[in-house]
């Protein structure tokens, strides 16, 4: 048998160590002070590709053979201790130091994460209308591991059939065969990258079909990076404007939006270039400051300062300060080294280097277990929380929206729902699953209150700034005997603004088919301001849609005003920072841009029915996290379900004086 099969050049390369651990801080970097990310992980990503790549060859040539257990127990004895043991320590810490408000969040990333599949968990929330805001958890950033885990799975299988094909058909140039096949799998992924970035950028960032084309360049760069040939002056030239153009990433694209399509190709460029610098050896070349002993030393732990940077970011934000200092930044830096070194010696390099499986796989299991039961200890304790989380709504003792305007003083208790409640408080359309998602223009039908013999039909319509008033109509159905119906669709206004060949565009004439041909529904509701949004354009057009239904369908109408929104989640922002700090926030953001166009609609739509509900977001003339001791917000735009309850006895008057007419 030909042990070289497939004909590659294989040395070390002290340059990608020193390449490892600049992508690494830059990923630090950007995350701390920039809030923003760098483009460190497409280059781990080209890295990765390359050494895989290098060592599956290798293999390969050597015993010409590639068998999936030494090949993948190699790998879990590599990934699993440093992954498995931080998540030990972030469970750890969120028995004390975690917000409420994100537990389920970071519980369903932790085992996404124990798991490899968090980027695809990620990817679920990320699009998720009523999600995609959330406060990150400490374990966002497996999201690259796990695809990491997934591509080393993929180029088993790849690897696998390409011996095969040289092996069946005795090929005497598996070079080629890997180079055609590596060059289909990049053009293909990379194409697929840049049409999903543009039409949903979110579910594009991290799914893994996105990315395989980022490892397919460090693969193919591996099979042929000795036939390029450069001069020593190309090589010094190109190596520092690889290195120049790689720390810039961040600072010239917003990499969270732009990603990964066609602009990945910077980095990924930016990384080619360093790394084919490093065939020459010359006096001035990037490969010099790359290769000293310090940077190859903390290229080794690269992936634990990755890791550890995060997590103890995380809990500083959660605990300290949204927006950390010149010091306390550099002092995470400097603790993630540490901890990834301590780590290292002591966690991942004795199980890595453990002469029997059994030995290290014992140790693993021993860490994966301890964790399962943490996670079985603080689920429990968090289900226990929200089973005790007895609501009395509209009582005495939490009256809610009414206390805005009641001039009795009433008696502070704890607010509802608990913090661990809150962002789950959502409307029954969304637990039913009866409000439409954002990938479809069919109508989702929900019904509800009295559903035989009732004296009328209430139509909810809209966005989920129509969707979290659904409880407050349910509570005002309940005291006429009202069905209600909920067709709702998240991220799309009830308005004449859309295209009429989009999702958004065919769900409103959907819904406006659904009204004509009804002749059971009396009364339309649906919100007709954004807050976030001083165009008097937009309101317009939500207004005629509204008025549309009203003339042509001849069904009474009313027109809800849009509550209060944030640039931060409200909820998130009562637990970490108290009830003073938040009503600071609140009171100092622009948090209505409506206000101009309310006052318009008011003067030129006398005859239209409408409900202003700003009043009952304040106490005494000041916006207010919780009042009558129920939780205001679940986010930073949407009312909790049980707020939105509490408004039943206020709803039910103005809905029966329109139905009334």
């Amino acid at each position: 048998m030909n042990k070289n099969m497939i004909s590659i050049e294989r040395k070390f390369r002290p340059e990608i160590e020193g390449l490892r651990i600049i992508a690494a801080l830059l990923v630090a970097i950007y995350h701390i002070w920039f809030g923003k990310v760098s483009g460190g992980v497409d280059v781990f990503f080209v890295v990765s590709g390359f050494l895989i790549t290098t060592s599956i060859i290798s293999t390969i040539n050597k015993t010409g053979e590639f068998k999936f257990w030494p090949y993948i127990s190699k790998l879990m004895k590599r990934l699993f201790p440093l992954a498995f043991i931080i998540i030990l320590v972030i469970l750890i810490l969120s028995i004390f130091f975690l917000p409420s408000t994100i537990f389920d969040k970071t519980i369903k990333e932790v085992i996404s994460s124990m798991f490899y599949y968090q980027n695809w968990q990620l990817a679920i929330s990320n699009t998720d209308y009523l999600d995609a805001n959330q406060m990150k958890s400490p374990l966002e950033h497996y999201w690259a591991m796990s695809i990491q885990g997934q591509f080393y799975i993929i180029w088993f299988l790849l690897f696998t059939g390409i011996l095969f094909l040289i092996k069946k058909y005795n090929l005497s140039n598996g070079k080629r065969l890997v180079n055609v096949v590596l060059g289909v799998i990049f053009v293909a992924s990379f194409a697929y990258s840049v049409y999903l970035t543009e039409v949903n950028q979110p579910l594009a960032y991290f799914i893994t079909f996105t990315r395989v084309w980022e490892f397919a360049l460090g693969g193919l760069l591996c099979i042929n990076l000795s036939r390029i040939k450069i001069s020593n002056f190309a090589a010094e030239i190109i190596g520092w404007i690889g290195l120049i153009g790689l720390i810039l990433t961040g600072a010239l694209f917003d990499v969270s939006t732009m990603f990964p399509g066609y602009i990945a190709l910077w980095p990924m460029t930016c990384a080619l270039l360093i790394i084919l610098s490093g065939n020459k050896e010359t006096k001035y070349g990037v490969k010099n400051f790359l290769s000293m002993p310090i940077m190859i030393k903390l290229g080794g732990v690269s992936f634990g300062i990755y890791l550890w940077h995060w997590v103890l970011l995380s809990f500083y934000k959660y605990n300290i300060s949204e927006t950390p200092g010149i010091i306390s930044g550099v002092l995470i830096i400097a603790l993630s080294i540490v901890l990834s070194f301590i780590t290292t010696k002591y966690v991942e390099a004795p199980i890595r280097n453990a002469e029997f499986n059994k030995v290290a796989f014992k140790k693993i299991g021993i860490i994966a277990l301890a964790n399962i039961i943490l996670i079985a200890a603080l689920f429990s304790y968090n289900a226990y929380v929200k089973m005790s989380d007895d609501k009395e709504l509209a009582s005495k003792d939490y009256p809610g929206a009414l206390a805005a305007i009641s001039k009795g003083k009433i008696k502070e208790n704890d607010p509802k729902p608990e913090f661990a409640n809150v962002f789950d408080d959502l409307p029954e359309s969304h637990l039913d699953d009866t409000n439409q998602g954002l990938k479809k223009s069919d109508l989702k039908i929900g019904t509800y209150g009295k559903k035989k013999n009732y004296k009328a039909t209430i139509a909810l319509v809209g966005s989920s700034h129509s969707e979290h008033w659904l409880g407050a109509v349910i509570e005002a159905a309940k005291e006429n005997d009202y069905r209600v119906i909920n067709i709702t669709r998240s991220g799309t206004r009830f308005s004449t603004g859309y295209e009429d060949d989009s999702l958004k565009g065919q769900w409103v004439k959907n819904v406006e088919n659904y009204l004509k041909k009804s002749n059971d529904i009396d009364l339309v509701l649906s919100h007709v301001t954004a807050a976030d949004s001083n165009s008097d354009k937009i309101q317009q057009q939500m207004v005629d849609e509204l008025l549309k239904v009203k003339t042509d369908y001849d069904i009474n109408v009313m027109a809800i005003r849009d509550i209060p929104r944030y640039e931060f989640s409200v909820s998130e922002e009562l637990e970490k920072s108290g009830e003073k700090e938040t009503i600071k926030l609140m009171n100092k953001a622009n948090n209505q841009q409506d206000e101009s166009y309310w006052k318009k609609l008011a003067k030129t739509n006398k005859d239209l029915p409408k409900f202003d509900p700003t009043e009952y977001f304040k106490v005494n003339g000041e916006y207010r996290p919780t009042i009558g001791n129920i939780v205001v917000y679940r986010d930073m735009d949407h009312m909790t379900n049980t707020y939105s309850e509490s408004f039943g006895p206020i709803l039910s008057k103005e809905i029966k004086d329109v139905v009334k007419k």
